[in-house]
């Protein structure tokens, strides 16, 4: 909402020389010259005593002097409502304010530690991801490690075992003597490893014993390897061949349970990433939140804070204007009541005995009067010959500038004495020129509440405009966004109803393709169950009728060996309804898993297109949220411009009666006033008995 401050402030009143009670005064002034010029004019048809004209003057007076009085407390009464409204607005206003302060402050205190906490949960979700990862991959160069010492201790103990074979067959073949090339499988077992060296030696010592020669002389028959004389080195052998056997197998446990265990851990750490990755991408999207929340209560906070101070400096300086319009109040109507009190005073005074019964008695009435000064005044030569002078040329004037105050005074000059006649053309320019400065100190004020207005008029009316325009667009988005979420919705009821349907219809399609599948399986079972006995019994039957070679009787013109005809027949048949079957049945597998794969698809993409529907939903749901608030914002800004738009346009309607010009400008008067001035002067200096020139 806009600042109070901004609304334009009623004008005070303003206690001038130009109010209508000094105007009236002024008016009051001007009366007797008036009155007399026109008793001069009508020929003084009536008498009436210099008394009792002013008696007349002072209760017209003290009738307009009550009037302006209760005028004035009307003003001031209709004044003092604005400034209590006013102040109470404006104390509300900054009430509410701070309370939104204090919320405000109270968010962003919360939306902070709430993105502190989750900064923190964040990077313990890193070092723990780091940590598991560094595990994993230690855990995995462990497992290589493991794997090829595995592999080299299962080759060696392989070879050992495949040796042992060997070298114990050869050494289990028959009794007898060998030649000395067949110990070559049993030399090779010292080049392994694994074979202890307590059995290594036992091998040296019986390939020593196998190399012994029989004889000195080369002629003699060849000699034997060794002759075959006891099973110790078969017994050694075999128990080195059960425990390679045993140690290989217990090997072959260990790395499948090392494999698994390993398999184990890496799917533990596998899991406690994932989860751990999705906390910490659900804690940095709710981080981002609260962080921009934050921003939002900054700056709606700075925002309120600005319109607060704002509202209070407007306060305060409204206190102090009305607390000083209401003592100049105070003042100013003292001041008329002891006007009001000292004209009722000079009232009664006047129109006691002492003055009006002794100026009745002794007074001549205002026609002898006049009659009296006219004569003495044609008696008294060059003073009625400046004075008639003077008339003439306040005449001549009083025609030129069509002034009522030149014309009139003329009259009093022509009929009035000499004394009187000067000071009232003193008093006239003296009047004249306070109502001078009285009107170029109101002109001034007016050029400025003038100004001020058209610029604050000029502002409003910009800003209703375009919160018009904002306030429209809102509206629209919103419907728009209305109308797309209830397309969405009922997009995702029609994409749910689809995979429901999709669903039954697939149970219901997989179950009698399942049920097709069966049959034609069993199909194919009876069909070759009897296409084997038909088969056999025809086989045996052609066969049988073969071997009998028997006559046939006289009434038969061939042997009877079945039906070998239709037997033809019927057996291609069910060969062709077996095949039949095999191919119904690959064809409704080949159909179920399409439809299974037609299936899957439909549905992969159908929850693709639902979840990117919810979530446009849960977009401009919000969206929609959020434009709805501002929308509210915006139309409460509009009221409260609005209103200050209507204050505005008020005020400038109090302004024109006194402010703008009526038919005579401000210049135009400025000018007559002036002429009014010179000519009163020049009169002046007539009576004086100053050239004209």
């Amino acid at each position: 909402l806009k600042p109070l401050s901004e609304v334009q402030t009623p004008p005070a009143p303003r206690f001038e020389l130009t109010t209508p009670h000094f105007a009236g005064r002024n008016e009051v002034l001007r009366g007797p010259a008036l009155t007399f010029a026109t008793a001069s004019s009508m020929g003084l048809a009536a008498e009436v005593t210099p008394v009792q004209k002013v008696i007349e003057l002072m209760e017209g007076m003290l009738a307009k002097g009550k009037q302006e009085k209760h005028d004035e407390q009307v003003q001031f009464a209709a004044y003092k409502q604005f400034c209590d409204d006013t102040t109470v607005d404006k104390k509300r206003a900054i009430a509410e304010a701070e309370e939104k302060i204090e919320s405000l402050k109270a968010d962003i205190a919360a939306h902070d530690a709430h993105a502190n906490r989750l900064t923190k949960e964040i990077a313990g979700h890193d070092d723990d991801i780091a940590t598991w990862k560094g595990d994993s991959k230690a855990a995995s160069n462990v497992r290589a490690i493991d794997k090829a010492n595995y592999d080299a201790t299962h080759k060696d103990y392989s070879e050992s075992v495949d040796a042992l074979m060997r070298a114990i067959a050869v050494l289990k073949k028959q009794a007898y003597d060998r030649p000395q090339a067949s110990l070559a499988q049993v030399s090779v077992l010292k080049s392994f490893n694994l074979i202890p060296a307590e059995a290594k030696k036992a091998i040296d010592a019986f390939l020593q014993m196998s190399r012994e020669p029989t004889g000195l002389d080369v002629s003699a028959p060849e000699a034997h390897g060794y002759e075959f004389q006891s099973h110790g080195v078969i017994e050694m052998l075999e128990k080195l061949h059960d425990k390679f056997v045993e140690e290989r197998t217990n090997l072959e446990k260990e790395e499948m349970n090392s494999k698994h265990a390993h398999d184990l851990l890496q799917q533990d750490l596998a899991a406690q990433i994932d989860q751990a990755t999705q906390d910490r991408t659900e804690k940095a999207e709710s981080k981002a939140k609260h962080l921009q929340a934050k921003a939002d209560a900054e700056g709606d906070l700075q925002d309120t804070t600005t319109t607060m101070e704002a509202d209070k400096k407007y306060l305060a300086d409204l206190t102090a204007t009305c607390e000083q319009k209401a003592t100049d109040f105070e003042s100013r109507q003292q001041l008329r009541a002891e006007e009001l009190e000292a004209i009722t005073k000079a009232i009664e005074i006047i129109s006691s005995s002492a003055v009006q019964g002794n100026a009745e008695k002794h007074l001549p009435t205002l026609l002898q009067r006049a009659g009296s000064s006219m004569a003495q005044l044609r008696a008294s030569g060059t003073a009625a010959s400046r004075q008639q002078q003077v008339a003439e040329f306040l005449r001549g004037r009083a025609q030129e500038l069509n002034s009522r105050v030149l014309s009139a005074l003329a009259v009093r000059v022509a009929d009035d004495p000499f004394a009187k006649v000067k000071k009232m053309i003193k008093d006239l320019i003296v009047r004249l020129m306070e109502e001078a400065n009285d009107e170029a100190e109101h002109k001034g004020w007016c050029d400025t509440e003038l100004s001020t207005n058209e610029q604050t008029r000029k502002e409003k009316t910009e800003a209703v405009e375009t919160l018009h325009a904002e306030v429209d667009q809102l509206e629209a988005s919103i419907a728009k966004l209305a109308e797309d979420i209830q397309e969405l919705t009922k997009a995702v009821a029609e994409l749910d109803a689809a995979m429901a349907e999709a669903t039954t219809l697939r149970q219901q399609e997989k179950e009698k393709n399942t049920q097709t599948i069966k049959d034609a399986q069993e199909a194919q079972t009876a069909v070759a169950e009897a296409l084997t006995v038909l088969k056999e019994f025809y086989a045996k039957a052609g066969e049988a009728t073969a071997f009998v070679q028997q006559e046939p009787p006289a009434i038969f013109d061939s042997p009877y060996r079945g039906m070998q005809s239709e037997n033809g027949g019927v057996i291609g048949m069910l060969e062709v309804i077996e095949s039949d079957f095999g191919r119904l049945e690959a064809d409704t597998k080949a159909a179920e898993a399409s439809a299974q794969k037609e299936y899957d698809e439909f549905m992969t993409d159908s929850k693709v297109d639902k979840e990117a529907k919810t979530k446009d939903i849960e977009h401009k749901t919000a969206k929609k949220q959020d434009e709805t608030q501002a929308l509210t914002v915006k139309r409460e800004d509009l009221e409260g411009t609005q209103k200050e738009l209507d204050a505005a346009l008020a005020y400038f309607d109090k302004l024109k009666p006194s402010c703008v010009d009526a038919g005579v400008s401000y210049d135009d008067r400025v000018a007559r006033r002036k002429e009014e001035v010179e000519s009163l002067q020049e009169a002046l200096r007539i009576l004086n008995g100053e050239d004209l020139a």
